[in-house]
């Protein structure tokens, strides 16, 4: 954990990035399988 290249910083950030979006899109899926499930 002690690399503070920019270079790691930013494929963390990148990988951050790219899980947030799979986490929204299931959450998207899933919302739509379940019309029913009330917001959040």
């Amino acid at each position: 954990m002690g690399d503070k290249s920019p270079k790691a910083n930013q494929k963390k950030s990148a990988q951050k990035q790219a899980k947030a979006a799979s986490t929204a899109q299931a959450k998207k899926q899933s919302a739509a399988a379940r019309p029913s499930g009330g917001g959040k």
